[in-house]
């Protein structure tokens, strides 16, 4: 106990002195200020200091207020009830943010200006007083605040963040400045500056002279810290030309078109408009540019460059392309198409085009199949289809420009090197005239400017086998009046003088071609040469009433006065030879139809007929053909045209004439048919009585050798009985003796035979004649047939008219057998069995 109160009694002893020591640490512990790793400490100095200058709102040093400097981690002293602290954590910007400051004290910003000018030496905003006393100014900053962990005053700087600006792939970043020196007058974008990192060095864009509004320069892909207070960053696709099209550009920006021109020149370095700011440099012009972006991913300020996507210019097989350009310089007075100009390559560089010269308006060149990437702007294309020449055709080609035509010539005149007009500006460099060309397009395609040439197509010229073709040239020299007498002197029956058929010309002088052409197929220009197919063969020309005949039938008129009407062919041929001459005479074998045979046939028989009765004419027609004839090729020699024949096909007289001449001609037939008759009856008689007499031949004969056999056989039996009474010697002897006398007697007979039958012929034939016999003999062989049945004179089936017998088969029947009763043999016949 006494230990406790020892303790009462010392504190009571020296309670002062405790009274002190507790003081001192409560002082000490008011005086320490322990601030975290992860914190700062804002102090405050409330007493026992200097005011701070008018318009400030943090105090620096000594001053009565919240002070700019802050306490870091760590032990810290400050004396009571002057300062008071305050802990705050870290300002923590994390990856892809930035922090954005604004300070709430300092200097004020110079008028015209936004954002604070940058001051060095605050380690990014973490020292406050050197902020201030650096000459910070108030409001917001430039300087941006990357990733990381910052001890910053929260109450000098108010700090937002923000996150960092992404561009992706494919992706551009347009930027547009709120702060910067103006940007001068008659310029739409602000003047490109170095430093600034992409702007995300806002410091150096403002001190590099960096001006306020849209910026030329654009942000490409990647991740950047810009300050969105001081550049607005919009997002834009990048420019995708795909496969098949290309990019028109026009520029929002630059220096003026000169007069006159309606696309820009083309400056280099701006790497296809990707770099504004150098093509603004370098003297790119505001409006249509004449270069053209092929497929590709390009950076493009859209606001600065506006590019549209067209289809590239695809030229089809079998077609071409025809250009007009809309810049240049003035087609010559008299020209119609643009001179051609080299190193465009095919009018895909537009620069080139425009520097070496090109014109402006519609081109000579043309654009062959293909793919071709040309500004749409500057030149106009249209699509037509080649000149395409058939099988059996040919191209007529009329040229549209060059220069004139010579007095008289209706022709231009040939020139080489122009590739079939396909090369439009050959054609001019060699002076190629203008209208129509002498030279023809052959089967094929070409590719030919039709603003420059019209191409008609035609046949070609075909002689055939048995035809020439005389060829009329418009083109070459006239002949000389020399030529006309040696050509006219030269021709058949023409004197030197007469100069006969003068424009039948040689060859390469303006005329009818004295050399004919062939058969064949003939690409022959009906422009310049025109050709008259003649046949050489054989040509007849009718005059009759046929439907499909050129001329009816001739009537012409007898001395007698009665009308005839004539049917005729007339044949003729031109020879090739005098083919030319021929035309150059009468024009075509149309024309030598038309205008001379037919009049000179009319003609001819007219004549003829006037000099003849109208029976004799009929019955003198060989000769009347034969006069017409000799007529008409005497005639044709003329005209080089050689007759083949005249013929007289038919002969028509009136119809009265002929009823009276078949009239009066049937009488005398009929007159001379009966004396012929009365003759035949008289011969027929005659012939009878020899008939019969020849009948009774037989039995006069046979009695002859009746006589003679019965002797014969009395000798024989007077043999027989003196041989019976010999011995049988004998009558061998007598038998012989009896064949002997047989044998004897029967030639006798045929003998007598014999003779009878050709003593009866004789007769016959001296009274009827041999042709007669052979008759009759037929006839009696006919009616031993009938008799015999061997001949059918009725047939199964008669079918008879309405005339008698003697019009049918039994009327002729009874005039060549006279002598036979018919109508009993036939009705023998149909009495006889049938098989």
């Amino acid at each position: 106990m006494s230990d406790p109160a020892n303790l009462f009694i010392w504190i009571g002893n020296h309670y002062l002195y405790l009274l002190a020591f507790a003081a001192v640490v409560i002082l000490l512990w008011n005086s320490i200020v322990i601030v975290g790793g992860n914190e700062i400490a804002l102090i405050e100095r409330r007493w026992f200091g200097s005011k701070m200058p008018q318009g400030r709102v943090v105090a620096l040093g000594n001053e009565v207020g919240i002070q700019a400097r802050t306490l870091g981690p760590g032990l810290h002293f400050l004396i009571p009830f002057i300062y008071k602290a305050t802990k705050s954590v870290f300002t923590e910007i994390l990856e892809n943010e930035i922090g954005l400051i604004e300070s709430v004290d300092g200097t004020s910003i110079p008028s015209g200006r936004i954002f604070a000018a940058v001051v060095p030496g605050h380690n990014s905003f973490q020292d406050g007083e050197a902020f201030i006393r650096n000459g910070g100014q108030k409001g917001p900053q430039i300087e941006i605040l990357p990733p990381g962990k910052y001890r910053i005053n929260p109450y000098l700087f108010k700090l937002t963040k923000g996150n960092v600006t992404e561009i992706k792939d494919f992706e551009i970043g347009i930027v547009e400045s709120v702060d910067g020196v103006a940007i001068p007058e008659g310029r739409i974008f602000a003047q490109a500056v170095e430093g600034h990192a992409s702007y995300q060095n806002g410091e150096a864009f403002i001190n590099n002279g960096g001006q306020k509004g849209p910026q030329i320069e654009i942000i490409p892909p990647g991740n950047y810290r810009i300050n969105p207070y001081l550049f607005k960053v919009t997002k834009s696709s990048a420019t995708k030309i795909g496969d098949g099209e290309i990019g028109l550009v026009e520029s929002a920006d630059g220096s003026a078109i000169p007069a006159g021109r309606i696309f820009a020149t083309v400056v280099s370095g701006h790497n296809s408009f990707q770099s504004g700011q150098d093509f603004i440099m370098n003297g790119g012009q505001k409006g249509p540019q004449t270069e053209i972006l092929p497929p590709g991913v390009y950076r493009i300020h859209p606001n600065l460059f506006k590019v549209t996507k067209a289809e590239a210019v695809i030229i089809q097989k079998g077609e071409v392309g025809m250009v007009t350009a809309q810049d240049g310089a003035p087609i010559p007075m008299g020209r119609l198409l643009a001179q051609s100009v080299p190193g465009h390559s095919n009018f895909e560089n537009g620069e080139a085009f425009l520097k070496n010269g090109g014109q402006k308006g519609p081109q000579i060149d043309v654009l062959l199949p293909g793919t071709y990437r040309i500004n749409l702007n500057l030149f106009n294309i249209q699509v037509a289809s080649a000149a395409v020449v058939e099988a059996n055709k040919i191209g007529l080609v009329t040229a549209l420009d060059g220069i004139p035509l010579p007095e008289r010539e209706y022709v231009a005149s040939p020139i080489t090197g122009h590739n079939d007009y396909q090369d439009g500006s050959a054609f001019l460099l060699k002076y190629g005239q203008r209208g129509p060309q002498l030279d023809v397009l052959r089967p094929g395609t070409y590719y030919i400017n039709p603003l420059m040439f019209s191409v008609a197509i035609d046949d070609v010229a075909v002689v055939e086998r048995g035809q020439v073709g005389v060829i009329v040239s418009n083109v070459g020299e006239d002949p000389t009046e020399e030529m006309k007498k040696r050509l006219g002197s030269s021709q058949t029956g023409a004197s030197e003088e007469e100069g006969k058929e003068k424009y039948v010309v040689p060859k390469g002088f303006r005329g009818i071609q004295e050399e004919v052409a062939g058969p064949g197929r003939y690409y022959l220009n009906r422009r310049a040469f025109m050709a008259y197919i003649i046949d050489t063969t054989n040509i007849t020309i009718d005059w009759d009433d046929q439907e499909d005949t050129r001329f009816d039938q001739l009537t012409v008129i007898s001395k007698d006065g009665f009308p005839i009407q004539v049917s005729v062919k007339v044949v003729i041929r031109v020879r090739p030879d005098q083919a030319p001459y021929m035309v150059a005479k009468v024009g075509s074998i149309d024309n030598l139809i038309q205008h001379v045979i037919h009049p000179m046939i009319d003609s001819s028989f007219r004549n003829q007929a006037s000099t003849a009765s109208a029976m004799n004419f009929l019955q003198s027609r060989s000769e009347e053909q034969a006069k017409a004839e000799s007529r008409a090729r005497i005639d044709l020699e003329k005209y080089h045209v050689e007759c083949v024949s005249v013929l007289i096909c038919q002969i028509k007289l009136p119809e009265d004439l002929m009823q009276t001449q078949t009239k009066r001609i049937i009488a005398e037939q009929q007159q001379e048919m009966y004396k012929m008759e009365q003759k035949s009856q008289a011969e027929r008689t005659e012939m009878e009585k020899m008939r019969a007499t020849a009948d009774q031949q037989p039995t006069l004969v046979a009695s002859e050798i009746a006589v003679k056999v019965a002797t014969q056989k009395k000798a024989e039996m007077i043999t027989l009985a003196e041989g019976n009474a010999e011995s049988k010697a004998l009558e061998g002897a007598g038998e012989g003796k009896r064949l002997k006398a047989i044998g004897d007697g029967e030639a006798s007979k045929i003998a007598a035979i014999g003779e009878a039958t050709a003593q009866a012929y004789n007769k016959q034939q001296e009274a009827i004649g041999e042709e007669a016999i052979k008759q009759i003999k037929i006839v009696e062989l006919i009616a031993a047939a009938i008799q015999e049945g061997k001949i059918k004179i009725v047939p199964d089936v008669l079918v008879t008219g309405g005339g008698n017998a003697g019009d049918g088969l039994m009327g002729q029947l009874s005039r060549l057998l006279p002598g036979v009763d018919l109508t009993a043999l036939v009705n023998k016949q149909a009495a006889l069995p049938k098989t």
